[in-house]
Parts: structure tokens; C-alpha cells; sequence
């Protein structure tokens, strides 16, 4: 800038001649700068978020999946939605027809815990869990308490590891008169402990009532009983005689 007859002029400076290079940036430089600069999270406020980004990424694969199924099936589309409506129906059949699965008793579990208790607290126990509705619970406690009686009378040995069942099969040899309902209870306690089954009332009652009639059932002595036999073979020849 400079004064000439009184007037301001303005004169160019860093004026480059034609043969001088442009001035420019190197370009790694420049591609960093903008990475950094856009990096910022004031670029990426109204990004979708992981939770979004999987979604879609999930019904972008779903629609491919129902494409690719839809271009194999017959009629397209709607012979896919009408193949889909009939596997529903028909797993809704086999759930109403069948109901909800149940594991299968495992008879080889153990009847006792490790801890042993007596049948008297095996009984308070169990009605305890009755006065409160818990009739699973009662179920199994007063099963216990039917063969921890039975063990306290030598009606049975006292035998870790024992199970329902083969408690029940060893009883009833004791106590025939008693066997059916023996297997019974076993049966119950089987299907509330490993078989997932709701027990009811009566169940525990028919329970309780077996354990007050095996208190006053006496055994069937293997020697009366030979005894017996024997006295009926010698009536039947006797009679046979005359």
C-alpha cells in the first residue's frame, strides 16, 4: 500500500511469477487432520446406538432369511406364511393333546438327605408344610417319616442311600397287607420329587393315614407263615384221606 498524488493505492504483494509451484498440503497430513476433526463426538450425537445397530442388522438378516425361504417354497410369500401357520398349529396341538413335558421319576435318587432325623421329626415336619399348604413338601416328609419308622421298628434295615421304590418293595414284604399302598406312596413321592407334579391334599392324607396304620400293622413272620402252610397241606391230605 502505498501514497501516490495524494491517493491510497493498494499494490499486490506476494505476487509469484508463473514459474513458482502452487502452494499445497501434503495429503496423509490432510486426510489425518479430517479423521481426527471428525472424530469428535459432535459429529456422532445422533449415531444409532449398538442396541439399534444390532436390531438391524438382525431383520436385515431375518429378511433375507424369509427371502431366500419365500423364492424356494411354492407360491412365494404366502405359501411360506401358510407353511408356518400350519407347524404352529401343530405344535399347538401336540402341546394341548400331550401338555407340559414332566421329567421321568428317577428311582435311583436317594429317599434321605444326609442328614438323619428321627420318623417323629420327619412327621412334625410334614405337618408343619401341611398347615401352610406345602403339600410337595408334606408329600416327601412324611414319606421319609413312613421308612424311618419303619427302620426304627427293625421292620426294615437301616440302609443309607435306600430308595422310595425300594423301600416300598422291601415293606411289603414285611407287611403284605400293606404292599399295594407301600407302592403307592412311593409312586407319589417318585412324581413330586423328580417328576415335577403338583402333589394335592388327598394325596398327603392317604399318605398320613398309611403312616398311622403301618404303626399298628404287625409283620407276617416268615415262620408263621411256613407254619401256616404247612397246616393247611396236612387239613388238605387229611380230607383227601377220608
Amino acid at each position: 500500500m502505498r501514497l501516490s498524488g495524494g491517493v491510497l493505492t493498494t499494490v499486490p504483494i506476494g505476487w509469484r511469477s508463473g514459474d513458482e509451484p502452487p502452494v499445497t498440503l501434503p495429503r496423509d497430513p490432510a486426510r489425518e487432520a479430517a479423521r481426527r476433526e471428525l472424530s469428535k463426538g459432535m459429529y456422532h450425537e445422533n449415531d444409532p446406538s449398538w442396541y439399534e445397530r444390532a436390531m438391524d442388522a438382525f431383520w436385515d438378516w431375518l429378511d433375507k432369511v424369509f427371502d431366500t425361504a419365500s423364492a424356494a417354497t411354492p407360491g412365494g410369500g404366502v405359501g411360506l406364511a401358510v407353511i408356518v401357520l400350519a407347524v404352529l398349529a401343530l405344535l399347538g396341538a401336540l402341546w394341548w393333546r400331550l401338555g407340559t413335558p414332566h421329567r421321568t421319576p428317577v428311582s435311583s435318587a436317594r429317599l434321605f438327605d444326609d442328614r438323619p432325623r428321627s420318623a417323629a421329626e420327619h412327621r412334625a415336619a410334614a405337618e408343619a408344610q401341611a398347615a401352610q399348604g406345602h403339600w410337595n413338601q408334606a408329600v416327601q416328609e412324611r414319606m421319609r417319616a413312613v421308612v424311618r419308622s419303619l427302620e426304627e421298628r427293625a421292620l426294615l434295615d437301616a440302609r443309607p442311600g435306600r430308595t422310595a421304590d425300594e423301600a416300598a418293595s422291601e415293606a411289603g414284604r414285611v407287611l403284605p397287607a400293606h404292599a399295594d399302598r407301600l407302592r403307592t406312596a412311593a409312586r407319589d413321592f417318585d412324581d413330586v420329587t423328580y417328576g415335577g407334579r403338583a402333589a394335592a391334599e388327598g394325596t398327603y392324607r392317604h399318605l398320613a393315614a398309611l403312616d398311622d396304620d403301618l404303626e399298628r400293622a404287625k409283620p407276617a413272620l416268615a415262620g408263621s407263615s411256613a407254619r401256616s402252610t404247612t397246616s393247611t397241606a396236612h387239613r388238605s391230605r387229611q380230607g383227601a384221606a377220608e
